[in-house]
């Protein structure tokens, strides 16, 4: 089993930056592509980004390239998501989540393991 937490959310203003991290407990998670999701109040789960094992394959949600960037220390065993140039859209509960199988989609039904979420407002 594979425990992940998430944190670093929290309150900021339009314009500013917040670093998520996702800490992965249980098992190394070095072979696993990673993923970050959110889902914003009355609305469904939706992918911003995820990474494969060897760091060098990533991929965003168009709604986030070129604001957000996703990497992995996985000497740490932890996933990061840098968020720029916040937007008050953006906000949501941000969740990340492990797949086993390295296929790092985009579809989250293909993650195996999630964390708890941590929430991320930004006002205008």
């Amino acid at each position: 089993q594979v425990q992940l937490v998430e944190s670093g959310g929290g309150l900021v203003q339009a314009g500013g930056s917040l670093r998520l991290s996702c800490a992965a407990s249980g098992r190394t998670v070095s072979s696993y592509a990673m993923g970050w999701f959110r889902q914003a109040p009355g609305k469904e789960r939706e992918f911003v980004a995820r990474i494969t094992w060897s760091t060098s394959n990533t991929y965003y949600a168009d709604s986030v390239k070129g604001r957000f960037t996703i990497s992995r220390d996985n000497a740490k065993n932890t996933v990061y998501l840098q968020m720029n140039n916040l937007e008050p859209e953006d906000t949501a509960v941000y969740y990340c989540a492990a797949d086993r199988a390295g296929r790092a989609l985009q579809y989250g039904i293909t993650y195996d393991y999630w964390g708890q979420g941590t929430q991320v407002t930004v006002s205008a």
